[in-house]
Order: C-alpha cells, then structure tokens, then sequence
C-alpha cells in the first residue's frame, strides 16, 4: 500500500469530520469541502500552513513526534485513531535503524492449541491481524460453525470473507453494519502497522473488488480498537446468544492474538452457550453433519 496516499486520506477524512465551531473557531464564508481547512488544522497545531500542508502530503521528512502529538491533539483523534497516525509516519519514516518487529512464528505452538481445548466453557480463536482464524476450540468452532463450514478459499478461515462475501452472514450478525465497520478498522489499523503485508494487501483488493460494502468503508479510513465488547449473533442452533469478548496478544508469538467468547452467567445466552457445547460434542451421523452445513 502507497503510505503517502494512505497518510494524505487519512488525515484529509479526519479533518473533514470537524466543524470550526467545535473547535472554537470562526466561521467566515461558505466551504467547498466539509470540516476544517488546511490552515485552521495548522492553526490548532500550532504549526505554519506549508508545513501541515507537506505533512499531508505525505512528506513525513524530519516531522517530530511533538509534531504529530500537536495535529493528533487538533484533530480530536481518539486512541485508535493516534496509534494509526504514528504507525503511518514509522512507514513514511527516514531510512536507517527502527525497531525490528519480531518475525511471525510459523505455525501454531502446541501449548496454545493445549490452552485452546482447556478452555471448554468459553468460545476461542487465535487469528492474525487479517482475520485469519488459525485455530478454534470446540466451541468456537461451534459457535461459528456456519463460517467454518461454508468457507470456500484455501487456505485459513477468514472472517472478513465471511462478513463480505457470505450472505449468511448477515443472518449470523444480529447487527450486520457494526460487524462490517469493525472488520474494516480492524484491517485498516493493520494496514497501517505492516502496510507491506502482501497478504493484506491481496485481502482487501479481493473484498474491494467483489464487495460494494467493504469498499465504501474501506475509504473512509475509520480505525478502532478492537479488544473488549460485546457481540450478538443468532445461531442457527440455539438461537439469539449475546458475548462478551476480550483479545489477547500472544507475546512469544508476534502478529497472533487469541480472542475469547463468553457469555453472563445466568443468562438465557450462558444457557444458550452450555447447550451449543453439548451439541458440539455430542457424536453424530455424516449425514447429518452435512444436512446441517446446508443452507
């Protein structure tokens, strides 16, 4: 990915959500774009109007982290939003040493696989920053056994291609539009961490070309961290089930993460998930493990 052009929409798209009123400033005339100007953004960040209008050009040359602090503080980003910006400066950065990110592990431990089938009461995954789905518990497979079952691509079971590009999905996700924003904030902070990811960037030309949804959100460059809240889907088991989820980085394994689905205890949904457990481990016909793949 061009970190120039992807420094210059994201900044633009920021700006362009923040009125001069909300900042405190006046108002003179009518605006060609929405939000603020180029000089009102230098203004706030106490910089001269070239040298904001370079760095949105993407020219990051000798720009401080003092700087970026000043436009991050202007521009109202929020935590996500900031880590996004000084990840796209380190990839604009000059050349010479940086911080070597650790090479990703091949393959999965066998410690993390003997965590994965410890944990039975909740559902979990490991993934990578793509949404490639490693390995699942039973649960989880369970849980989204619709993704797993009906995956077409070689390769990992990927969520984003399941949002996108499985109309199911929309079934599965009692609320569809979060689910579709969350995929693409979560792929457009990665972008931003390793935007020479071939892997990623192969990713998101497929679901751009073949999904009208994902390129909408795709250019409007929002960014989100994703590591704790809640999710509801309507299985096509047991029914409605509301989680809670919390992300984990796998230290001794860099760009993997393991992602745990639980439900209240008491709840209809925990009532919901013990019998979505009983179910996947309970032995059954192939007849019937394919009749229940089948839309």
């Amino acid at each position: 990915m061009d970190a120039r052009s992807e420094i210059r929409e994201f900044l633009t798209s920021r700006r362009a959500r923040i009125t001069p009123e909300q900042v405190g400033l006046a108002s003179f005339g009518p605006r060609r774009v929405p939000g603020l100007r180029r000089e009102e953004v230098a203004v706030l960040a106490g910089v001269s109007v070239p040298y904001y209008t370079r760095i949105e050009r993407g020219d990051m040359n000798g720009v401080s982290d003092s700087v970026l602090e000043a436009i991050a503080r202007a521009l109202e980003l929020d935590e996500a939003e900031h880590a996004h910006l000084f990840d796209l400066a380190r990839a604009l950065g000059p050349p010479g040493p940086r911080r070597r990110r650790r090479a990703p592990r091949r393959g999965l431990r066998p410690s993390i696989r003997h965590i994965l089938d410890g944990l039975t009461g909740a559902a979990a995954f490991v993934h990578n920053a793509r949404l490639d789905n490693l390995a699942a518990n039973q649960l989880g497979q369970a849980l989204y056994s619709d993704m797993f079952s009906r995956a077409a691509a070689p390769g990992p079971v990927n969520s984003a291609r399941y949002v996108f590009l499985d109309p199911s999905a929309r079934d599965f996700y009692i609320d569809w539009e979060r689910a579709a924003s969350d995929v693409v904030a979560i792929l457009r902070s990665a972008a931003g961490r390793e935007p020479d990811d071939r892997d990623l960037i192969e990713l998101v030309g497929e679901l751009s070309t073949q999904s009208d949804e994902f390129r909408t959100r795709w250019a409007a460059h929002n960014v989100r961290f994703h590591d704790t809240g809640t999710k509801e889907f309507h299985h096509p088991i047991v029914g409605d089930i509301t989680t809670t989820y919390n992300r984990m980085e796998l230290a001794a394994d860099p760009g993997l993460a393991i992602t745990i689905y639980t439900a209240e205890p008491g709840t209809k949904s925990a009532e919901a998930l013990n019998l979505l457990g009983s179910w996947a481990a309970t032995p059954r016909e192939p007849e019937l493990q394919d009749a229940e793949r089948r839309p």
